[in-house]
């Protein structure tokens, strides 16, 4: 009998973190002990799923499935793909280094913090593996509590306001979704298999409105925008560990269920929808890039940056064609690495001078260098510098963007430029500025911070000198997705004709 990995990594971090209720809160040392633990095994556990992965076929694998509900055909089905593979792996990592920058940073409900991390942990897992649209919809939404209680209770001063106002947009976009689960069971052969769901075919009405109904879950979740308001303040309110996750794994999963529900389930829809999320799209990377330059909060920049980032995602996702999903996918994992580590620099920091306001600091450079070497190179990959990470991403999303709509390019390169601006300023501000007063004396990194840090490092390097070690993964499995969506062209002018109307 093969070990069920999948359901290993779902279960495993949520049975280890409510195995902390078992141990005296006054016991904090043991706690955070015993988190680390339990998201390394986790990590490790997720490992053979890398070595073991057969990257010559598009077909789900280490799948599960067993009856649930058998009245209403809704099974405990599970698989992974080479796009799904990368985010488990990444939330592997990134469980890791949370719990790491919340050492020291979590004092209060220290036991009750990390079982909701572990927890956290379990359900993301739980959305990238579901192959049933009614037990993603279970992740998808177990996931908000966990997540929510983690902003609202170790959040900042206005956590409140955040919380309620990100789990009030997740939760309006996550029903209209449920609704479009509903039609697509009554519709599809009365079944939740999102790969039975695929082979059906819809009306072109039908499949738009299936298309907004999947758009108000996924496009608030990227966020894009106009929906994109409550990630900004939730960035700002949450602990580092919580805007780490926000940053690299949370917001990809509206991108991810665009690839894995949106495209091949409602092809002649996303057809027809490509011109109009590119524009969203456009609008999100210059706007964001824009509004950075207005910030002066630490936290809200690099969360602005966030919305101007995911605009190049769905941008290369809404190209259709293989270098811009795949640049599409690259970019979701490089965001999460650079992004995540952006958000770990801050989170020492205001360990330190707890203060984000970037008129405090200046002359770091001077009080903290190692730290200053971080921060320069993760500033590097963020704004695409070449050898890193950031640069191969970039450049396959502008190239799928040229091959179809050379002016989605021109008008996608103004952003990189713009994001070189605010994220050099950003640097010049902090760093080479006068010395502040709160800056002087400040500790360097300490060991532990310095070992957060270093895989983030390795994986800039790794990703930006050698890609197709993630590429090689997507492969055989976007070229599937491809032949999906552009499978039959006449119903997407069927489709176009009932948007003209």
């Amino acid at each position: 009998m093969s070990i069920p990995l999948l359901s290993t990594l779902i279960f495993f971090p949520v049975v280890g973190g409510l195995s902390l209720l078992l141990v005296d809160r006054k016991q904090t040392g043991l706690i955070r002990m015993m988190a680390l633990i339990i998201a390394l095994m986790e990590m490790l556990i997720s490992l053979p799923l890398f070595f073991l992965f057969d990257k010559t076929t598009h077909r789900m694998q280490f799948t599960e499935l067993h009856a649930w509900i058998p009245a209403l055909n809704i099974n405990y089905s599970l698989g992974i793909d080479g796009i799904s593979i990368l985010f488990i792996l990444l939330t592997g990592l990134v469980t890791v280094l949370s719990i790491l920058v919340s050492w020291e940073a979590i004092q209060d409900k220290v036991k009750e913090f990390f079982i909701a991390l572990m927890v956290l942990e379990g359900m993301i897992m739980g959305v990238f593996c579901a192959l049933d649209f009614f037990l993603f919809y279970i992740f998808w939404e177990a996931m908000l509590i966990p997540m929510f209680l983690i902003i609202g209770i170790w959040g900042g001063p206005k956590r409140i306001y955040a919380t309620v106002k990100f789990f009030l947009y997740t939760l309006v976009g996550s029903l209209l979704m449920l609704v479009g689960i509903i039609t697509l069971y009554y519709h599809g052969g009365h079944t939740f298999d999102i790969r039975e769901l695929a082979r059906h075919s819809y009306s072109p009405g039908l499949q738009m409105l299936l298309f907004w109904a999947m758009f108000a879950a996924f496009a608030v979740k990227v966020p894009m925008w106009p929906v994109h308001t409550w990630l900004p303040d939730a960035h700002t309110e949450a602990p580092a560990a919580g805007s780490v996750i926000l940053a690299a794994v949370l917001i990809k999963m509206g991108a991810y269920g665009f690839l894995r529900f949106s495209m091949p389930i409602l092809p002649d829809a996303t057809r027809a929808m490509m011109v109009p999320m590119i524009v969203l799209s456009l609008i999100a990377i210059v706007y964001g890039g824009v509004i950075c330059l207005a910030q002066t909060d630490l936290k809200r920049l690099i969360a602005y940056s966030s919305v101007s980032h995911m605009g190049f995602i769905t941008l290369g996702i809404y190209g259709l064609n293989t270098q811009g999903i795949e640049g599409g996918i690259l970019q979701m994992i490089n965001h999460g690495i650079v992004t995540g580590a952006l958000f770990l620099c801050i989170g020492m920091v205001y360990e330190r001078t707890h203060t984000r306001a970037i008129a405090d600091y200046g002359g770091l450079a001077s009080t903290m260098p190692v730290f200053a070497g971080f921060f320069m190179l993760f500033t590097m990959a963020a704004v695409g510098l070449p050898a890193t990470n950031g640069f191969i991403g970039e450049f396959l999303i502008l190239l799928g963007s040229f091959i179809n709509r050379p002016w989605a390019a021109f008008f996608a390169a103004t952003g990189l430029v713009i994001g070189a601006w605010y994220m050099l300023w950003l640097y010049q501000r902090i760093f080479f500025n006068p010395v502040n007063a709160r800056v002087r004396g400040l500790p360097e990194l300490n060991l532990r911070e310095v070992a957060t840090l270093l895989p983030m490092v390795v994986l800039i390097f790794w990703i930006g000198l050698y890609p197709d070690s993630l590429l090689s993964f997507m492969h055989v499995s976007v070229a599937h997705l491809l032949d999906q969506v552009h499978g039959g062209a006449d119903a997407a002018q069927q489709v176009a004709a009932v948007l003209a109307k």
